[in-house]
């Protein structure tokens, strides 16, 4: 890249992930997965969840864009129409997929063109990936926010404060895990972007239980419960 870093040596699961995420086989089979997913999705959006506001299908298209089968699997959880019944875990899912759609984007925009394009040390890297997630995560919160009635004012007040502490999780896990694996690679190699795509999967994951947290303290109240918009 170069993120250039002083780099221990690798462990065995780094370099055992580093394997799978080159490996051509892998990276033929999650295309498949990724695009199967994202068609599921689509037809569904199109013939039963027509309903859920156009910010929020670009939500959902992003989130199964960036992690495939998981995205899916969250979208039918906590974001269809026909959900059963609302809890604090789907609102957390819908919480985070709205920071996670947002920073995903803001993130894969940040490290291409610092690392790929402007190859700057990983310093750098850091503080314009993390810039670029930051303003996309926040921007593609007030969206839905708004759309649901939010006054904007008071959707950007509450996404400062709601959304900080899960961005920020989200993106110094995905960021770091980025580095650890790929922070050799260029943006000429598959590793560059199986890691950034694994990366981005393992920063939903731990920003999870920060907007359940969240949730539960009060602090944000999470998505509307898209069965009301049936």
């Amino acid at each position: 890249m170069t993120r250039e870093t002083v780099l221990s040596p690798r462990m065995p699961i780094e370099a055992a992930l580093q394997r799978v995420l080159t490996d051509p086989r892998f990276l033929v089979a999650w295309g498949g997965l990724v695009a199967g997913s994202l068609l599921v999705l689509l037809v569904d959006l199109a013939r039963n969840n027509r309903a859920l506001p156009s910010l929020m299908q670009v939500v959902w298209g992003l989130t199964v864009l960036y992690s495939g089968p998981i995205g899916l699997a969250v979208y039918w959880f906590a974001g269809r129409t026909q959900i059963s019944h609302d809890s604090i875990w789907r609102r957390g899912v819908r919480s985070v997929s709205h920071c996670y759609s947002g920073c995903g984007a803001g993130e894969v925009a940040g490290i291409t063109l610092a690392a790929g394009i402007l190859a700057l040390h990983t310093t750098g890297v850091v503080l314009v990936t993390f810039t670029f997630a930051y303003i996309a995560g926040f921007s593609l919160t007030v969206g839905p926010l708004v759309q649901e009635g939010v006054g904007f004012r008071e959707a950007v007040v509450d996404a400062f404060y709601s959304e900080t502490p899960s961005i920020t999780v989200m993106e110094v896990v995905a960021i770091g895990v980025d580095i650890r694996l790929a922070g050799e690679a260029t943006i000429g190699e598959p590793l560059f972007w199986s890691s950034l795509i694994f990366s981005l999967s393992i920063g939903l994951i731990a920003a999870y239980p920060v907007n359940l947290a969240l949730i539960h303290q009060g602090v944000k109240e999470g998505m509307g419960n898209p069965a009301t918009m049936a």
